[in-house]
């Protein structure tokens, strides 16, 4: 297993952009906490780590994005597991391996909502998810216009596949952020 300080390495090697990293550190927060609240917690380096390194290809390799990554990340002796978790964020995007673990679903259904509840804590004066509540984000949800690059219908697919009601979704990835946020 690779250690988180390799794997933000890695990262970084493939990405040069703040927001890019800041993304990775994001998800790889809201990863580990989801494993610790659904009772993964044994496995939480594993989640949390793939959520580091979910769009390793995306900066360098935006239009072969999650298929590059399967290279890469290949190249560096990840695990078949870990490439499949990894890949499985885009699928019906950009590619067709199907989110199968709890794990790889969560991951399907917070990466793009992280997006939207970043997006809208920047346009709070504290700047932060500690004071945001679910009703802020729902109102910049429904404001199609905000946050555009954020897909609402990946977010709703996501939380299908999860079998929770969309607030269920964002709270608890408010949640997350907010567990993760220093």
């Amino acid at each position: 297993m690779v250690i988180k300080e390799e794997a933000l390495n890695l990262l970084k090697e493939y990405n040069k952009e703040e927001f890019h990293i800041l993304h990775g550190l994001t998800v790889a927060g809201c990863m580990r906490y989801f494993a610790e609240k659904l009772g993964y917690g044994e496995d939480a380096e594993f989640w949390e780590t793939v959520g580091l390194l979910h769009d390793i290809d995306f900066e360098i390799y935006p239009e072969e994005h999650c298929i590059k990554a399967q290279e890469i990340l290949k190249e560096k002796g990840f695990q078949e597991d870990f490439i499949h978790a990894v890949a499985s964020h885009g699928y019906g995007l950009c590619c067709d391996i199907k989110p199968e673990h709890e794990m790889e679903k969560v991951l399907f259904a917070v990466d793009e909502l992280t997006g939207l509840i970043g997006a809208a804590a920047l346009m709070r004066p504290s700047k932060s998810v500690q004071d945001m509540e679910l009703k802020s984000v729902k109102k910049k949800y429904k404001d199609k216009k905000f946050a555009a690059g954020c897909s609402r219908e990946v977010i709703e697919q996501g939380a299908q596949m999860l079998g929770w009601e969309l607030d269920k979704l964002i709270t608890e990835t408010l949640e997350a952020m907010k567990a993760c946020e220093a």
